[in-house]
């Protein structure tokens, strides 16, 4: 493709997804203190996870369906060593991204969704982990294909979570109070500069739990299915 002719609609569409998300998932964040005490925690969660999913599940299937769309900026694909270190990039983005979500029963509503101040394990490395996963997500794929398509995807996505880092700790803030600003200046939203500083300890035992298992079960289970999800997403005309 000419690099004259090289924005598609599908930027545009990808933009707007990107738009909705970002609305959704902050605005329904910043409605959980009105919300939870109008309807309930459980079916707060419920409305809150139903939406940021489908969303989710819609943007993920439309990038699969367009990720070579626009003009490629590099092939890097027959480098040796680079299919590997995105791999690699991609599992390390896991570890950060999901465990974040530390009490699985609370996010499926199963037992009363609470908000908590963790200090332990991920946290320790940085207080932000959704968003450094998202970044490092971003960078392994945009490396992998190099198009305009995804590059302007893993900006929008990691200018949300930048947002993300900002909105949740204001919210923390107005609900901890001093509690919250007390761990925000023993932790750090850039990995490892509290440890650097002295303000944290690795502590590695703080890893040994069921949720990082289950990452990295996931992990395994994403690489040997990725071949058959891009199959079936692009099975739909999106």
């Amino acid at each position: 493709m000419e690099f004259t002719n090289w924005l598609t609609p599908s930027h545009f569409i990808m933009m707007g997804l990107l738009l909705g998300f970002a609305l959704t998932h902050s605005g329904l964040a910043a409605l959980r203190p009105w919300a939870e005490k109008r309807i309930g925690p459980r079916l707060y969660r419920i409305l809150f996870a139903s939406a940021s999913l489908s969303q989710a599940v819609v943007m993920i299937v439309y990038f699969f369906n367009h990720r070579y769309d626009g003009y490629r900026l590099w092939q890097m694909q027959s480098v040796p060593g680079i299919q590997p270190l995105v791999w690699i990039l991609s599992a390390v983005s896991f570890l950060f991204l999901y465990p974040a979500t530390f009490n699985l029963l609370e996010i499926a509503a199963i037992q009363k969704p609470q908000v908590h101040l963790y200090e332990t394990g991920i946290i320790r490395v940085t207080r932000h982990p959704q968003m450094v996963g998202q970044v490092i997500w971003c960078i392994a794929h945009t490396l992998w294909l190099g198009t305009t398509f995804t590059c302007m995807t893993s900006v929008g996505l990691i200018l949300h979570h930048l947002f993300g880092v900002w909105h949740g700790d204001r919210r923390l803030q107005a609900r901890y109070g001093q509690a919250f600003v007390s761990l925000k200046q023993r932790t750090s939203a850039i990995p490892f500069l509290a440890i650097y500083q002295g303000q944290q300890s690795f502590v590695w035992q703080e890893f040994l739990r069921p949720a990082y298992l289950g990452v990295a079960t996931f992990v395994l289970l994403l690489w040997w299915s990725h071949p058959l999800l891009i199959q079936l997403t692009s099975q739909l005309s999106w």
